[in-house]
């Protein structure tokens, strides 16, 4: 799927953004589905639907209203629309993933919408994935498709190349899980990001272990990305899924060693999410990430 060159640049740097990933008849397909989700999300003042787990599927930033949709999240749309179902299990972004994780096979973990409308205040601060999704190795892999173009000034991903070789930092503070790392961690490792921009259709594939954040979108247009991580198929998971899905666990590239694969790491284990959103970092024990 893709040269064994950019194999080694994502390996070197926990990053690869590819362009023209998706075709024009896909990118429509997700955004047709998208615009109809963010036209109903005028009649709610609070997240609404229901996931496999009795949370809210949909979820909406502090500044929505009818006349300002800020639609930020949609968790696991493999559920809800063949769209999105078939971009996770069976594209070329999976196959990809499959030649990432540096295993057998690769399995879908979970998926969701990370949107940032004209004009939001959705912010991502410094965080790594891997504390919110522990395994028994850390051969997982981000693939933030670009659904809409990504550009410098509309809430790219930032992120610090080579990070991922790094340490895991602790994501807790005060005996909860907030989601993010420490101010002094930040000042000492976070100085000079990287902007991952691309036009629509680009897929950015992300280490587990790098760091990335990402600022408000202040522009007249939208940053939408189809997020979905996928793991080793040797990799367990080390905790309950945080956005569960039907899909979670599904083959997607390669095949099933039946073996579990175990590589050291030492962290404390995430607390799952109470609310819809996921993002612990904007208020209580939600999550978010990108």
């Amino acid at each position: 799927m893709i040269e064994q060159s950019q194999v080694e640049q994502y390996q070197k740097n926990g990053f690869l953004v590819v362009e023209n990933v998706l075709t024009p008849e896909e990118i429509a397909s997700l955004q047709q589905d998208f615009d109809q989700w963010v036209q109903d999300s005028r009649q709610h003042e609070q997240p609404w639907g229901e996931t496999l787990d009795g949370r809210a599927r949909f979820d909406i930033e502090s500044d929505h209203s009818a006349e300002h949709p800020s639609l930020r999240r949609v968790t696991s749309p493999t559920d809800i629309s063949d769209a999105y179902r078939n971009m996770a299990l069976t594209s070329k972004v999976a196959k990809i993933a499959g030649q990432l994780v540096g295993s057998q096979g690769a399995r879908l973990h979970h998926s969701k919408i990370n949107s940032k409308l004209p004009h939001t205040a959705t912010e991502v601060k410094w965080h790594q994935d891997f504390p919110f999704t522990p395994h028994s190795n850390d051969d997982l892999v981000t693939c933030l498709i670009m659904i809409s173009d990504v550009t410098a000034e509309n809430g790219p991903l930032q992120v610090i190349p080579g990070s991922h070789k790094g340490p895991l930092f602790s994501h807790w503070n005060d005996d909860q899980f907030t989601g993010v790392i420490s101010d002094d961690v930040e000042k000492e490792h976070c100085q000079n990001p990287i902007s991952c921009a691309g036009v629509s259709g680009s897929v950015c594939f992300m280490h587990t272990r790098l760091l990335h954040a990402s600022s408000p979108n202040n522009t007249d247009d939208p940053r939408t990305l189809y997020i979905c991580v996928y793991a080793a198929e040797d990799a367990l998971p080390l905790c309950e899924n945080p956005l569960p899905s039907q899909h979670a666990g599904t083959l997607v590239a390669g095949s099933s060693s039946g073996k579990i694969r175990c590589t050291e790491n030492e962290l404390r284990l995430p607390q799952k999410p109470k609310g819809a959103s996921f993002f612990v970092q904007q208020a209580g024990t939600d999550a978010v990430s990108a």
